[in-house]
């Protein structure tokens, strides 16, 4: 790994962090790697949002390689969302820009005195040069906005930003980070994070090499496996119809929830496919840095026209979430509701699932027109929607309760247990009652409810690779698949490292190889497998020291009942939660009373160095 930047906003200190060699061997980069320079800063005083409070942005050992879909970087720190261990994953072209300046990684803390942005610039044979620059100038502009306002600033066309809206400076927990084509370090509220550091966007450019240990070999194994991942079926699904190009099966197997999680079906036909974006809107494609799949939208509305404007599509969950999850349908409306979000910076999961709660409780008249500041919240109602999208970026009125997201709101109006989340994070749009391994992920993720620590609805759906041991099982069984989720959950952690996108169908194979090239490692995918294991497991034992216990391992009151359109219908998908976590904690070698990993798995995983903090006196098991 080359050196971390580090970076005081309180008093301007710029610095470098050289990480252990044996960190990087146990832990490769990425998320893994952030939570093992974290484990130390991360304790239960900490308020995410003070100046104490780090955030890590980190690379990983295959970012910007040109490698299959590794133009990607995470953000880490604690989270104002949940109170636990913040993660996001972000693609485009910015983490492997900052990889050229020489650093693969920046660690901010502090906060300034007035609004700054960072610009990191150089590499290679040129000096790198770290400035802090005034951003009271763009203070208050949108993402969009301020992209193009620090490249005019700086005078770099070339120049990468990520940047935070008006959401961030207002530190709403569920602010995102974006930059280029609206690519986003979407969930947890890493956004309100660094807004709370007045910290307005980081500029990268750089002129050096991305560094791998055999540079010839590395060329023509990434060539190869891109070649074959080009023309892979879920590759060219992708590519012609988005994340949404799965839209149409996943209704089917009941898994896209209708009018906040309590419908499957709407009278309506769903027209939020890929193929119907293809149909109607869409332009052409976009990709992140060496990626050929390019499963981003490129989009013209009816007022882009005349202008022959061209905008960012929206993709699965932001179709869903403002979609049949508010009783919509409107692919054109939808775009429009995604992009001001995304100017905003607000994460659109969390945001449409914390409104489809507020429609929910309008509906039930738990909420009523006072309480709304006068807003009529009846499903379909586009321009409700907008109008709380506004609120909400603003804190004002009724978006003050939804700032905080949907545990807060539906606390606040004395039914928390409404809220459809796990720990504070919003349940994202593949229903655990038509793909029930999704039960477990939700309960278990590290970060709250979250389908990209396992995306392990494609294994439900026949994407079992046997090469990692995983065995395929109906998509509505139960305990039994227990294990296969934790092996998985393994598998995509490993990819949270490199970083590789989850949508890169490359076979385990061909990863090792490309690993082993890079880092100059001789590893096995049992090797791989284990490092994914060990960082899950300290992922656990962070959370398990802000609080975390067996208790939170749950699914949300709306999802343990049946679909209220066919009561009768759909009692067989309720999955059987407490008999599925038995399983996975035996699998998992973690304390069934406690939800701890025990002493005997740490030690397997060569965590020993966590027992003193997790296990004491009486309790060591």
């Amino acid at each position: 790994m080359q050196p971390i930047l580090t970076v005081d906003l309180t008093n301007g200190k710029i610095g470098e962090m050289n990480l252990p060699s044996s960190w990087e061997d146990d832990f490769l980069g990425g998320a893994s790697l952030a939570a093992r320079i974290l484990y130390d800063k991360i304790v239960p005083d900490l308020d995410p949002l003070s100046p104490q409070a780090p955030l890590l942005i980190l690379n990983g050992p295959l970012s910007g390689t040109a490698g299959p879909a590794v133009g990607r970087f995470v953000i880490c720190g604690r989270s104002p969302a949940t109170g636990l261990w913040g993660e996001s994953n972000c693609g485009g072209f910015w983490g492997p820009e900052l990889r050229k300046t020489g650093y693969d990684g920046i660690m901010v803390t502090g906060r300034a005195q007035e609004p700054i942005y960072l610009w990191v610039h150089g590499g290679g044979t040129e000096t790198t040069v770290v400035e802090l620059r005034s951003a009271r100038h763009i203070w208050g502009l949108d993402t969009y906005q301020t992209q193009m306002a620090v490249k005019s600033d700086l005078n770099q066309k070339n120049a990468r930003i990520a940047a935070i809206g008006p959401a961030g400076e207002r530190m709403i927990s569920l602010a995102l980070i974006l930059c280029d084509h609206g690519r986003v370090a979407g969930r947890t509220g890493m956004g309100a994070v660094m807004g709370s550091k007045n910290l307005k966007a980081i500029a990268v450019a750089g002129s050096g090499a991305i560094p791998v240990v055999d540079p010839t070999k590395y060329s023509i194994i990434r060539s190869e496996t891109n070649r074959s991942l080009r023309i892979n079926s879920y590759t060219q699904v992708f590519h012609d119809l988005g994340t949404a190009g799965g839209a149409e099966y996943f209704d089917y197997l009941k898994e896209m929830p209708k009018r906040y999680f309590q419908r499957s079906t709407l009278n309506e036909n769903i027209k939020i496919s890929g193929a119907d974006i293809a149909d109607t809107i869409l332009k052409g494609v976009s990709t992140c840095h060496g990626c050929v799949i390019a499963c981003g939208r490129v989009v013209s509305l009816p007022e882009d026209q005349n202008e022959g404007k061209r905008r960012k599509g929206p993709e699965y969950e932001t179709l869903v979430g403002f979609g049949p999850n508010l009783g919509l349908d409107d692919p054109v409306v939808i775009t429009r509701l995604g992009e001001l979000c995304d100017r905003y910076g607000m994460d659109t999961i969390s945001l449409s699932n914390t409104i489809g709660l507020a429609f929910t409780l309008f509906e039930k008249g738990i909420l009523d027109k006072e309480d709304t500041g006068g807003l009529e919240l009846n499903w379909g109602d586009a321009d409700a929607v907008e109008q709380m999208i506004h609120l909400t970026a603003r804190r004002q009125g009724f978006g003050v309760y939804l700032a905080e997201g949907a545990r807060s709101l539906g606390g606040r109006f004395g039914v928390e247990d409404e809220a459809v989340q796990v720990n504070g994070l919003e349940i994202p749009y593949h229903d655990p009652r038509g793909a029930s391994g999704m039960a477990l992920v939700y309960a278990t993720s590290p970060r709250g409810a979250c389908h990209n620590q396992s995306d392990y609805f494609l294994v439900d759906i026949g994407q079992a690779e046997q090469s990692l041991g995983l065995e395929y099982f109906p998509a509505r069984a139960g305990r039994e698949k227990a294990a296969n989720v934790a092996r998985h959950q393994n598998w995509r952690t490993v990819f949270n490292s490199l970083v590789m996108c989850i949508f890169a169908n490359v076979p385990p194979e061909s990863i090792v190889e490309l690993i082993n090239t890079a880092c100059g490692l001789d590893w096995g995918i049992d090797d791989l497998l284990q490092a994914g294991e060990r960082a899950w497991n300290l992922k656990r034992v962070i959370n398990n020291r802000l609080g975390l216990t067996r208790e939170n391992d749950r699914l949300p009151k709306p999802l343990l009942k049946p679909y209220s359109d066919d009561m009768e219908q759909e009692a067989s998908l309720v999955p059987d939660l407490e008999a599925m976590l038995e399983a996975y904690y035996q699998a998992r070698g973690w304390d069934p009373n406690t939800g701890y990993p025990t002493i005997g798995k740490l030690k397997e995983l060569s965590l020993d160095w966590l027992i003193e903090d997790l296990w004491s006196g009486d309790t060591f098991h």
